[in-house]
């Protein structure tokens, strides 16, 4: 179970890391939600991954940590603020711009040099 839980944490944090480097706008958005996903699990981890615990000392001899658990309420409520806001940050620089990339330029290969026609024909 442990061994599966390092993986999706792994996955989901490098996943959200190579999405973010992207040059759009909207794969950003969604790996900074990854990122933060793989990060809440993480936290959630911290707390001992035990099946049949309380998060309460003295009712059961098996008890979980509420820190944790409390942690990644709170960094849930955030992440769905931020992304929000990205979103909405997102839809107005494409307004702005007319461009998805993030920093606002559009990328266009070079034009080909050209040549006079007059200048070949001699």
């Amino acid at each position: 179970m442990e061994l599966v839980f390092a993986l999706i944490i792994g996955t989901l944090t490098s996943t959200g890391v190579y999405l973010l480097l992207r040059a759009r706008t909207f794969p950003v958005v969604v790996g900074l939600t990854l990122l933060s996903y793989g990060v809440n699990l993480f936290l959630f981890s911290t707390g001992r991954l035990s099946t049949d615990g309380q998060p309460i000392i003295g009712g059961a001899e098996a008890y979980s940590d509420p820190l944790p658990q409390a942690l990644v309420l709170t960094a849930i409520v955030i992440g769905f603020a931020m992304t929000a806001f990205l979103v909405a940050l997102a839809l107005r620089s494409l307004a702005d711009t007319r461009v998805d990339h993030v920093d606002g330029t559009r990328r266009q290969a070079t034009p080909p040099e050209q040549t006079d026609a007059g200048e070949n024909n001699q």
